[in-house]
This record gives C-alpha cells, sequence and structure tokens, in this order.
C-alpha cells in the first residue's frame, strides 16, 4: 500500500511490485493518480532496490560455539521452548507443541517434541507453532501460538557436567504478512537475549528475523518454523585474581595490590577493564599504577570515583596471556574505622565477535592494626560523698572506696581507694553506667540542687571516638550523727 498525503488529506493508493522466482534483488515503484481542479496528475515514486538473499534464515536455527563455529560434540544439549511467566523474564510452562508426522515432518526435530535433544553430530534445531492452538500462559492468554504479540523463552541446557552455561532468549511474535498469489506468508519475530550476551556471532543482543510460512492457505496446517542462530561460549573464559603485599596494616603503611586478568578463551581480548572499591581509609597513589601484558608494559587509564576506582587497558591481551596491573594505597588513620575489604570486577571483550567477557567480583580483606590510632575513648569518674549536694567533689568531700558500677556493654568497674575509678578502649557512642548502691552500704545517692539528670543511678555519656568521658555519682549517708 502506498501512503499519499495532500492538502492535509491522506489517500491509499495501490501499489505494484516487481515478482522473481527466485528474487536476488527486489525493484519496487510505485505510481498514483489524483485529480485536482479537474485536472488528472499521475506520479512516479522513486524506484527501491532490496537485497533479499539473506533476507530469510534457515528455519532451522543452529547452536555454535563463542568463535562461530559448530561444537565439538552437542551430545546431553537440549533446546527448549517456553511460555514466559507473569513478568515475561522468568520460565513458565513448557509449550504444547502439536506433534507431527510424514508429510508435516521437518528435520531435524521431526516429530516437534519440546525439549528437543540434540544430536551428538548436529548443532540443528527447529520448533514449529501451529496457527490453531492456544496459549495458556499469563502473558499470552486469549493468543494462539503465531498471534502477534505472543511471547516465549527459548532455553539452551547444556550438559550437567559442562563447562558451558544456560542460555535464555526471549521471543515475541511481531506479525504475519501473507503473499494471496502464492499462498506463502512471512512470520517476524523480534529475538532478545535475557543474559545480556550476544545472540549470534554478529555481537547484537537484539534482532528480529522472519520465515516463510509454508502453505498458507490451508489454516488447519500452518506450521510456523521458527529457530534463531545462537552461540554459547564456555563459562570460564577470563580469570581474575587479586592480591596485596601484606595480610596485615597500620595507618601510616602503604599496600600494593595485584590485579591479575588471565585471558582463558582460545583467542584475544580486548578492552580490559578492572572496577576496584577501595576500602574505607585507603587512599589510591596514581603515580603507582603500572600495567604489564606477559612481560611487555602497557598503558593503564585511570578513573576515580569517591572510593572506586577503574583501570581500563586497551591493549589486546592474546590467548593465555596475563595482564597484571599493580598499584600502591597508603592507609590513613579512617581505616581503622573500616572493614578493610574491597572488591574488583574485570571485564573484557573478545576480537573476533566483541562479545563481552566478565569475571568477578574478587574480594581482599586486609587485617587492620590501630597501632597508635585507636576509636575507642576513656571513661573516666568518681564515687564521693556529697556533702553539699551540687554533684562536684571538693575538700573535704571524701571518696568512697569498692563501689560499684555497672556499664552497658556488661563491664563492671570498681572504685580504688580515693574513690576513682576509669576503663579504657571503651567503643564510642553513647555509653551508660549505673552505681550499684549495694555495694554501698549505709549509703545513698545524694539529691543534686543544680541537675535534674543527676538525681539518678545512672549517668549518660556521649564518648567520641578516641575522646574522654566522665561519670561522677555523689552519695550520702543514710543516718544522721547524733548532737555532741
Amino acid at each position: 500500500m502506498l501512503l499519499i498525503v495532500l492538502a492535509g488529506q491522506s489517500t491509499l493508493l495501490d501499489a505494484i511490485a516487481q515478482t522473481s522466482s527466485p528474487p536476488t534483488l527486489l525493484i519496487n515503484q510505485a505510481t498514483a493518480r489524483y485529480s485536482a481542479s479537474g485536472n488528472d496528475i499521475n506520479l512516479i515514486s522513486n524506484p527501491i532496490q532490496i537485497e533479499v538473499g539473506n533476507a530469510l534464515i534457515d528455519p532451522a536455527g543452529s547452536l555454535l560455539g563463542c568463535d562461530g563455529q559448530p561444537l565439538s560434540s552437542y551430545a546431553g544439549f537440549s533446546m527448549s521452548l517456553y511460555e514466559p511467566d507473569a513478568s515475561g523474564l522468568g520460565l513458565g510452562n513448557l509449550v504444547q507443541l502439536t506433534a507431527t508426522t510424514g508429510a508435516d515432518s521437518i528435520p531435524p526435530n521431526s516429530g516437534n517434541v519440546n525439549p528437543f535433544p540434540f544430536l551428538a553430530t548436529q548443532g540443528k534445531y527447529n520448533f514449529l507453532l501451529d496457527a490453531t492452538r492456544s496459549l495458556t500462559g499469563p502473558r499470552n492468554l486469549g493468543k494462539i501460538q503465531t498471534a502477534q504479540g505472543a511471547e516465549y523463552v527459548l532455553v539452551i541446557n547444556p550438559p550437567a557436567a559442562s563447562s558451558f552455561t544456560e542460555r535464555r532468549i526471549r521471543l515475541v511474535m511481531l506479525g504475519v504478512v501473507k503473499n494471496t498469489t502464492n499462498n506463502t506468508a512471512i512470520l517476524s519475530y523480534r529475538a532478545t537475549a535475557l543474559d545480556g550476551q550476544p545472540i549470534g556471532t554478529d555481537g547484537q543482543t537484539e534482532l528480529v528475523r522472519s520465515v516463510e510460512i509454508r502453505n498458507a492457505a490451508v489454516q488447519s496446517l500452518i506450521f510456523f518454523e521458527l529457530g534463531v542462530n545462537s552461540t554459547l561460549c564456555d563459562r570460564n573464559q577470563m580469570n581474575l585474581v587479586k592480591s596485596a603485599d601484606r595480610s596485615s596494616v597500620q595507618p601510616g603503611d602503604t599496600v600494593v595490590y595485584r590485579l591479575l586478568i588471565q585471558n582463558l578463551a582460545k583467542i584475544g581480548i580486548d578492552s580490559a577493564v578492572a572496577v576496584d572499591t577501595l576500602p574505607l581509609g585507603f587512599q589510591l597513589i596514581p603515580e603507582s599504577v603500572s600495567g604489564v601484558i606477559n612481560g611487555t608494559p602497557a598503558a593503564v587509564a585511570i578513573q576515580q570515583t569517591g572510593s572506586t576506582v577503574t583501570f581500563s587497558v586497551a591493549d589486546a591481551i592474546g590467548a593465555d596471556q596475563k595482564l597484571e596491573i599493580i598499584y600502591a594505597t597508603r592507609v590513613t588513620a579512617d581505616a581503622i574505622r573500616g572493614s578493610g575489604r574491597n572488591s574488583a570486577i574485570a571485564t573484557a571483550q573478545r576480537i573476533d565477535n566483541r562479545f563481552r567477557l566478565q569475571d568477578g567480583p574478587r574480594t581482599h580483606r586486609m587485617t587492620l592494626d590501630p597501632g597508635i590510632y585507636s576509636d575507642c575513648g576513656t571513661l573516666i569518674g568518681r564515687v564521693f560523698e556529697d556533702k553539699n549536694f551540687d554533684g562536684e567533689q571538693q575538700p573535704g568531700e571524701a571518696g568512697i572506696a569498692n563501689a560499684v558500677i555497672f556499664l552497658d556493654d556488661g563491664n563492671r568497674v570498681v572504685t580504688d581507694a580515693d574513690g576513682l575509678f576509669s576503663l579504657q578502649k571503651v567503643l564510642p557512642g553513647q555509653r551508660t553506667g549505673t552505681l550499684d548502691l549495694v555495694s554501698l552500704p549505709g549509703y545513698t545517692l545524694a539529691p543534686n540542687l543544680y541537675f535534674n539528670e543527676r538525681n539518678s543511678y545512672s549517668r549518660l555519656v556521649n564518648l567520641a571516638p578516641g575522646g574522654l568521658g566522665r561519670m561522677n555519682f555523689g552519695v550520702t549517708p543514710t543516718f544522721q550523727e547524733g548532737p555532741l
């Protein structure tokens, strides 16, 4: 059809295209005619040439290795077609396919079984969808198997002990274009990789494909051949190792880290990127960064955002070669407040098909020795006889020995002969101490005439990291001396 717009009005006119059996080049040119002010006007469009040699793919899909070549053996591999769950990403039920025999059968899946087990020597597969059979999944209710908008998830199942990982590809039917002249039709669908890896060797993670419908005039026997050329890569194509030159540090030390990226693929990789998140209190020394590929220096680009450092190396890493990225960090006093743990992730691309490889995260934990630094604080205090009820000890107000104070962390301290106590390496924060009057027979808490919060058996102290806090308790005898 041809759409023509005239002064705000649109008119649909038929267009005639060239036919060929089978065509290798289609030349499409449209003609149109309309009347304006009693005059007939003829229009001829510009010709459009379309190469159709690769317009339709082989109805049977192929399962290839990461290098685009067939696997050495397909024993134990299978392909499954599912309806998606309500999210559209997970697996629902297996699609109930119509069994085929005789003339309806199309190899390699002659019986149209689902899942389809591969032959050990052949990586081809296909599924036939029935235009008269309904789907049952939550996203396909009311649709037949070939309807526009019908959704599927194609699952590649490697053997249990294989080095390959499962792959999932989402399929969405885009619609059917029929040709009544020769009783054929074209079904188009979109394929999207759910794992983010390329579907085929061209590196695309999403593609649109078309397949030919055979015998489109006989509705009861319309089967749509469905096949996606897919790739399957080894689970371990790249390995990341993270290490350091020591296992324990103190503030002021320098730590040298080493990131080792090993290319385990059978082809070279490049565009290597390592993202390392440094621990709290560890500062990168930029001039220390260096890179080496099998003994040859490699340029390393650095980008830092907060504690996250990105190292990029553009040079190619050959098969079975290693990239080492070495850098140093300076340990500050803030490090003792952190965990000493950092993690790194590495990515790269194969040079043949630009597939993205990734490994990690790899973590390293450094033991932290505070040395002369500590974020712990010290508590000091006294228990004394408060004669004037002001909460402070003056000359003539004696300290009370052997008084017991319980702290919120379970510690118990006892005053010395002068009524003094101290406790070191107390965790910072809000610390509470409570006076145990049972340890002071003959005494009770002295009333405080100036601070109401001190009329309590407990004291609250906000102890800063490395700070000093004080807890004083004034007591008074429970008996009064008689007159002289």
